[in-house]
């Protein structure tokens, strides 16, 4: 099957249609060899993308829809009765599966994890099209808080749409965020307020497709089933654009078709339904809610939905926020540099403990932006690369 422009919008949802099909398959054939493949195959993290969580639940949301919630718990010796529950909000056309490396390791350190799937999203059900808005979304996780961590302190981490969740969450029911949460981590995400796509291809043609991928979305929903047949013809394709769009360094084939089929496993019209509510998404005035409490803001160089500025934008609401910008990184940013995103979130928690116990004014310290470069994982590359040119 010859791709059309159209078919690009099957990626992200949010404009795809930019990337011309013709071009993305001679760069695919380019970047996607055998030997490529092979090399980058020894950054598959140990144990793979598997995990199987200690409890699943079902929380039905405010509107009735029934929403997928998993829960890891901290071994017995590791678990300590002060530590806070962390809940993770996936992004949008992902699922709580994008969460397995970090999850693993808070539930080592001793924290107890919730995850869920944000409605028509993974395994929870699908909403209507006027429920499918960040607002609901907000009512949704103020819903599995109160019947999946009713008690205790809390961690808040959210990306992307599920950054944008954490916001509307709190502007609703601020006094969870007042009273229970000691520290909270937006990723890859944006409090809004301004023209929400743009691709790296400007605000004019990100507009332009912010109008047309509604309706592309639809179109293609209904031939779904019929698309979803056919994946396999055009994989090189499907994992160009999942690259170009979730990454902006190397990767293990296997993080690209984890990613993909989180992506492309979306149904399309749920694409569409969910566009116009980040569209119109602001919530800057619900950062005020964050305001004392420990707040990391973390973002890669190279995000083509979410770039640094709107990060910074964030960070300038949120007196004492930390922000760190990862070089070579994309949106997608917990799968291509777990390593680094997971040690970012365990100093959080810390941080956060550590205030909650010993009274720190977080909104008095200084403002702190880093900007971090993987050289672990560039050592990683190195090495593969090598082994690879000599074993040709």
């Amino acid at each position: 099957m010859t791709p059309r422009p159209t078919s690009t919008a099957l990626g992200l949802g949010i404009g795809l249609a930019a990337a011309g099909a013709a071009t993305a398959a001679g760069i695919a054939a380019d970047r996607l060899t055998k030997s490529r493949r092979r090399a980058l195959s020894t950054l598959t993290p140990t144990g793979a993308y598997e995990h199987v969580a200690d409890k699943e639940l079902v929380v039905v949301a405010s509107d009735g829809v029934p929403l997928h919630v998993e829960v890891d718990e901290p071994d017995p010796g590791a678990a300590h009765p002060d530590h806070p529950t962390v809940v993770f909000c996936h992004g949008y056309t992902l699922s709580l599966k994008s969460w397995v490396l970090q999850r693993r390791a808070l539930v080592q350190a001793g924290y107890r994890v919730v995850l869920w799937d944000q409605r028509s999203h993974g395994q929870s059900e699908q909403g209507s099209r006027e429920s499918s808005t960040i607002d609901q979304l907000g009512r949704d996780l103020h819903r599995v808080i109160e019947e999946a961590a009713p008690e205790g302190r809390l961690v808040l981490i959210g990306h992307s749409m599920g950054g944008m969740t954490v916001m509307s969450m709190a502007e609703q029911f601020p006094e969870v965020v007042r009273e229970r949460v000691i520290a909270a981590a937006f990723v890859a995400t944006s409090a809004g307020g301004r023209d929400m796509v743009s691709l790296g291809f400007g605000q004019l043609i990100g507009k332009l497709i912010g109008r047309v991928g509604p309706g592309v979305l639809d179109r293609l929903g209904t031939r779904q089933e019929w698309l979803s047949s056919v994946r396999h013809v055009g994989r090189d394709l499907e994992d160009f654009i999942v690259e170009r769009y979730s990454f902006a360094s190397p990767v293990a084939p296997a993080a690209v078709r984890y990613t993909g089929d989180m992506i492309f496993g979306t149904p399309f019209t749920v694409m569409s339904d969910f566009l116009p509510s980040i569209g119109e998404h602001d919530k800057q005035e619900a950062l005020k809610h964050f305001h004392g409490i420990e707040t990391l803001v973390v973002n890669g160089m190279q995000d083509l939905l979410t770039p640094p500025d709107h990060s910074e934008a964030i960070v300038n609401l949120v007196p004492g926020a930390e922000h760190v910008v990862i070089n070579e990184a994309g949106h997608i940013i917990m799968l291509e540099h777990p390593e680094v995103i997971t040690g970012l979130f365990l100093s959080l928690v810390e941080r956060g403990l550590r205030a909650a116990e010993e009274g720190i004014h977080i909104e008095r310290k200084p403002r702190v932006r880093r900007t971090l470069t993987d050289l672990a994982k560039r050592r990683r590359v190195a090495r593969a690369r090598q082994k690879d040119r000599d074993a040709s």
